[in-house]
């Protein structure tokens, strides 16, 4: 329907229900600790079905679909494996075929290193590509379409008052990504910042945009701040663990670098040292542990079953009143 409205068109797709976990939970049962190169061989095949399937499913209600995945559509990223990041788009086959009047479908969540290896993004890497695509192509706007109509002031399958917010500013929504909200990530709305491009989050299953995107979902854009104290949202976030002890900082971030497991939170205070870390971002979770015992001399140790519970929102340290509310 956008398509017949005149606009050119790029789906980003993820894989299907829960074929990533499924896929994950088969890497384990053959290996407790996946190697992380073969690791994104397996993952990223979800979204090549996903991509293979719609594109079908277009040419038969009488679209012209083409599908690409992230390498065909030019997503370059770096050498890391399991979390990637972008580091260039060059669309040129994108280009191409929205030039022959086509509907691209594009398999999100995985690129290219320089190196030609594939890779996948990590959590949220579907919307990072969808933002990284519609700033190398100058779009209009970036729709991320999910269960929900937008994001909420907290998780509404948690909180079943939780409010839909109708605009959030680009440093509200990297905050809440950064908490937990599941609905964008960081990396995805740096790109989206950097591009002034607008994001519309609305539900798969609503109206297309209308005059006001707000109405039905929620708009991400440059937007004036808020009063200071004034509480945005809500985020949560389960599965954390938190790599703390008495060996220097260095020596606990070099263990980090090493595994290539990133870390969300450091803290450094009374000769202690404190990173905060996502499970889905420890996939050798048992060599990380032996590794503790060898290179920090055993003065870290990792603290497991904790989750976190944050309140997003501009000068909320200056005053209590609206937390407390």
């Amino acid at each position: 329907q956008t398509a017949k409205r005149g606009h050119k068109v790029v789906v980003v797709v993820s894989a299907m229900g829960d074929t990533t976990d499924e896929l994950l939970a088969m890497a384990k049962k053959v290996s407790p600790n996946p190697e992380r190169r073969e690791l994104d061989m397996l993952l990223s095949a979800g979204e090549r079905i996903s991509m293979a399937l719609l594109s079908l499913a277009i040419r038969e209600l009488g679209g012209d679909a083409i599908s690409f995945t992230g390498s065909q559509s030019g997503i370059i990223t770096n050498d890391r494996h399991i979390d990637a990041r972008i580091i260039e788009v060059r669309p040129f086959r994108v280009q191409d075929e929205l030039a022959r009047g086509r509907i691209v479908v594009v398999a999100g969540y995985q690129g290219v290193s320089y190196k030609r290896e594939v890779t996948t993004l990590g959590r949220g890497g579907r919307v990072t590509t969808a933002v990284a695509m519609a700033a190398a192509l100058d779009a209009e706007y970036c729709e991320i379409c999910s269960d929900v109509d937008g994001v909420y002031s907290a998780d509404p399958r948690v909180v079943p008052a939780a409010a839909r917010i109708g605009t959030l500013s680009y440093e509200e929504t990297q905050e809440m990504a950064e908490a937990g909200a599941k609905v964008l990530n960081a990396q995805a709305v740096e790109f989206a910042k950097n591009k002034g491009i607008a994001i519309y989050a609305r539900a798969t299953q609503g109206p297309l945009p209308g005059p006001d995107p707000s109405a039905d979902g929620t708009v991400v854009r440059k937007s004036p701040p808020r009063m200071p104290g004034t509480v945005a949202g809500i985020a949560s976030e389960r599965d954390l663990l938190v790599l703390e002890g008495s060996a220097p900082p260095a020596d606990v971030l070099a263990l980090l670098a090493e595994r290539r497991v990133p870390g969300k939170q450091l803290h450094v205070f009374d000769g202690r040292t404190a990173v905060v870390i996502s499970r889905e971002n420890l996939h050798d979770e048992g060599q990380v542990k032996a590794a503790l015992q060898r290179r920090p001399g055993g003065r870290a140790r990792l603290v497991d079953g904790l989750a976190a519970v944050s309140a997003i929102g501009a000068g909320i340290n200056a005053t209590y009143d609206n937390v407390l509310a």
